[in-house]
């Protein structure tokens, strides 16, 4: 949201938080494909133009199974992190993302499809997303948790990809676990190319107003987008939805 209000802060934008049924990380395919399918009704019920995805998890799952039926576009935050990987110009990765992503293998075949021979490490760190969303964002565990978490990274690396995008709000404490390395947050690409759509689009329309929706408890989400992430502006909606697939 911060990447894309920075490129086109007059568009209007409906941002949804499935926060009934996070984390993705640990559930089956099957189950992210539905939540998908579920998503983008919202979505396309709020009469957007085009679905820009910030779930890894979500994209790790459509590699496979492809994307649910959308009247509109979906843009994919993998395919946008590949090109923007592959641009820098890097040959050794990692990647640090969900249980389900880093073992779908998304990243390492769209980088390696874009750079053949890029050396592409991918873990999983599934400790990482509750800390973010309960807020514990600084300070002494949150820089713990992320050192064990690259532990299983081996050899020199070029750049290392934050696969989840909660990951980037603990950029700090992955430049103290890996210093040197390049830190690559997949939504300034996916960002980037939000912005295109607007403008192959004919440029903004709205009033730079974000509906904020949430399937889970309202007011903790009214908290967090104000207190902790500081995204909300004044004219913003934050309400909270039924989910077809709530828990």
């Amino acid at each position: 949201m911060r990447n894309i209000r920075s490129l086109v802060p007059d568009e209007d934008v409906v941002y949804l938080a499935d926060q009934a049924n996070v984390p993705y990380g640990g559930r089956d395919d099957a189950d992210l494909a539905r939540l998908a399918v579920a998503n983008v009704a919202v979505l396309e019920a709020a009469h957007v133009d085009a679905i820009v995805m910030g779930c890894n998890t979500s994209c790790a799952v459509a590699a496979k199974r492809g994307w649910p039926v959308a009247r509109v576009p979906i843009l994919d935050l993998i395919a946008a992190a590949a090109d923007d990987v592959v641009a820098r110009g890097p040959c050794r990765i990692g990647i640090v993302a969900t249980i389900v992503t880093a073992a779908s293998g998304a990243y390492g075949d769209a980088i390696r499809a874009r750079r053949p021979g890029a050396v592409v490490q991918e873990i999983g760190a599934p400790a990482l997303v509750p800390l973010v969303e309960a807020g514990l964002i600084y300070g002494a565990i949150a820089r713990a948790a992320v050192a064990e978490a690259v532990a299983p990274l081996r050899g020199p690396l070029d750049a290392l990809v934050l696969a989840c995008t909660h990951y980037p709000l603990l950029a700090e404490h992955f430049a103290a676990a890996l210093p040197g390395v390049t830190l690559v947050d997949p939504a300034v690409a996916q960002a980037a190319r939000a912005a295109a759509f607007v403008a192959e689009r004919g440029g903004p329309r709205g009033r730079g107003h974000t509906r904020f929706l949430t399937t889970g408890p309202l007011e903790p989400y009214r908290h967090s987008l104000a207190e902790v992430f500081n995204v909300l502006r004044p004219g913003d909606e934050v309400a909270r939805i039924e989910h077809a697939f709530a828990r």
